[in-house]
């Protein structure tokens, strides 16, 4: 028979900032979903995440998990020691070089889809700055195709469009009717469940879900530098992100006078954003 419902398992621990947030909705579906992107298209090194997709009533919000889990530890002297603690225990097991098994921050992204109403907020940080912008809700044009797959054991069809710069092909289930997917996307008669740009430098896979109750959807405050989020718009903000990746080092000088030292243009230069349209 088929499952409604594939439970969500994910290894790690919750951890809850110790300020009281904004309760936006209330929980009754959470997805997580597995996000890879090339860190580097010349080397074809790669980057990993795990998404949460929280679906309320009246609204959605998509995080990463393991930098809500590193801003939660951050948030108390006891988190901050816990996290100190699991940096060392990789740094030993890696003699130096740690690639994981510690929190630290990853996607800084949040979307949060009919925030306002109608609207998207998206918040997001480079370096020691967070920022915040509204977006276009349901801003992609869908084409359905007629193939078909299966994932998590739900028929899934096939969807195309061109958005922002990128060709994408997402997979939507109209078994969970609900109009809504990671990261910005949404406007399929169905969950998206899986989600990739032509070449897969960007790829979104579901790995879970799972009903919830009484799980709160709140608005993350900012975590970084001066706590407090900058107002921008989406093609400004992008821009920002480019000229940082494209030279990190000159970045950080110009906002805090410090130099880092060292070159890092050539290669983050092979670095493309998710979304093009702000050249």
């Amino acid at each position: 028979m088929h499952k409604t419902i594939v439970m969500l398992v994910v290894i790690g621990v919750g951890f809850v900032h110790g300020k009281a947030q904004r309760v936006l909705d209330e929980t009754h579906l959470k997805c997580s979903y597995i996000y890879t992107s090339l860190k580097d298209t010349i080397s074809r090194t790669q980057k990993d995440d795990l998404l949460y997709l929280q679906i309320g009533k009246n609204l959605s919000k998509c995080y990463s998990y393991y930098t809500y889990q590193s801003d939660s530890l951050s948030s108390t002297k006891d988190g901050i020691e816990t996290s100190r603690q699991l940096f060392k225990k990789a740094m030993a097991e890696t003699k130096g070089v740690p690639q994981g098994g510690f929190p630290y921050k990853r996607m800084r992204t949040c979307v949060y889809k009919n925030y306002p109403q109608g609207k998207m907020t998206v918040t997001d940080g480079i370096s020691s700055q967070d920022y915040i912008y509204e977006d276009v809700l349901n801003a992609q044009n869908w084409y359905v195709l007629d193939s078909i797959k299966t994932i998590l054991d739900y028929t899934c069809q096939k969807a195309k469009c061109d958005f922002r710069g990128r060709q994408w092909t997402a997979w939507f289930s109209t078994e969970i009717p609900i109009s809504d997917g990671p990261w910005k996307f949404s406007g399929l008669p169905g969950l998206i469940m899986e989600a990739y740009d032509k070449g897969r430098q960007y790829h979104f896979l579901i790995n879970g879900l799972e009903n919830v109750k009484r799980e709160k959807i709140v608005f993350s405050k900012s975590n970084t530098g001066n706590k407090k989020f900058e107002k921008t718009n989406r093609k400004d903000f992008l821009k920002a992100w480019k000229r940082y990746l494209m030279d990190i080092n000159g970045y950080i000088k110009l906002e805090t006078g410090i130099d880092l030292g060292g070159k890092t243009s050539q290669k983050v230069m092979q670095y493309d954003l998710i979304e093009l349209d702000y050249k």
